[in-house]
């Protein structure tokens, strides 16, 4: 029984020491877990708002680029029509001729103020009759939407010179090719119309007219291309996408980031200084009270008279009330 009394305090102290241990083993893990949510809470929202940065940033300069970057090619075939209802010896009455739009979806392909350069590309065979035809004029017109002529270009072109015998080894070099039909004889001419053609924004260019001025020209096809002349930041944009986009994407960011910081900083400062100017201001004084306010209030102040304060006792009080009742 003395063993056992004298156990019994230790085994309490015991105890109450574990319990301690436990709640205070408790309180580390959930502030430990506490602190985690609220850091995994904020990590979240931070990269939300991030990712969100980043696609605004993204979207603007792809706005952007979107709208200040003209097409930068541009190319089309061409359809001659002629007349052969003649008795000349030639075998066209009239010169090939080719009409072609400048508008895509009711828009102008050529950009207002941008630079272009417009070339013809010509598929013609080797016939005898291109051979002997030697140089022929190719005239360019561009017109507005009134039909008012607005530039024109003639340039010159003809056949590459090929010998009797360079012809023959090509024929025969290239004969099981010709003969299945994958190769032709047949020359690719380029011809450059307008080297530096700049749209006028006042009248700009709704329809090019192509004109051949030759009635023996024979043609197997042929291309207009227009290719934009960029320069200074639509040089580097179109010449360096990556870096351009990397460096237009990263501004845009920052930019953003700045702006969403000052707008934050500004709130946060908004609600901590508010209870700080109420408290030091507190309510209106009486000295910022108007003066006809200060007037009415020491009137009625007057009528009342000064405020007299009775030290007189309860019976005395009692006493009063009853003589003046008689």
């Amino acid at each position: 029984m003395d063993q056992q009394s004298h156990l019994r305090p230790d085994d309490g102290e015991a105890l109450v020491l574990f319990d301690q241990l436990l709640l205070r083993l408790r309180d580390a893990v959930a502030t430990v877990i506490y602190r985690i949510h609220q850091r995994v809470i904020q990590a979240f929202v931070v990269l939300s708002l991030v990712t969100l940065l980043l696609f605004l940033a993204a979207f603007l300069y792809g706005s952007f680029y979107y709208a200040y970057m003209p097409r930068a090619a541009f190319s089309t075939p061409l359809h001659y029509h002629y007349r052969t209802d003649c008795d000349s010896p030639a075998p066209l009455c009239s010169y090939p001729v080719a009409n072609i739009s400048l508008l895509r979806n009711r828009k102008h392909v050529l950009t207002f103020g941008q630079t272009y350069r417009i070339s013809l590309h010509l598929e013609m065979p080797e016939s005898p009759t291109n051979e002997d035809l030697g140089m022929f004029m190719i005239k360019a017109t561009c017109f507005s939407q009134k039909d008012v002529q607005l530039a024109s270009s003639v340039r010159s072109s003809m056949l590459r010179y090929r010998s009797d015998l360079l012809k023959t080894l090509t024929t025969v070099l290239f004969l099981p090719a010709f003969l299945a039909g994958t190769s032709e004889q047949k020359q690719q001419l380029e011809v450059e119309l307008f080297s530096n053609y700049v749209d006028d924004p006042y009248s700009p260019s709704v329809t090019a007219v192509i004109e051949i001025l030759s009635h023996k020209v024979q043609i197997y096809s042929s291309q207009l291309y227009v290719h934009a002349h960029f320069t200074g930041i639509r040089y580097l944009l179109f010449y360096f996408p990556v870096v351009s986009a990397l460096v237009g994407v990263a501004s845009n960011f920052i930019f953003l980031s700045v702006l969403f910081v000052v707008s934050y900083m500004r709130l946060l400062l908004r609600f901590e200084w508010r209870p700080e100017q109420v408290r030091n201001n507190g309510p209106v004084s009486a000295r910022e009270q108007p003066e006809d306010d200060k007037g009415v209030t020491a009137g009625a102040a007057e009528q009342v008279g000064p405020l007299r304060i009775s030290t007189a006792t309860p019976e005395e009080t009692v006493a009063t009330a009853e003589t003046n009742n008689k």
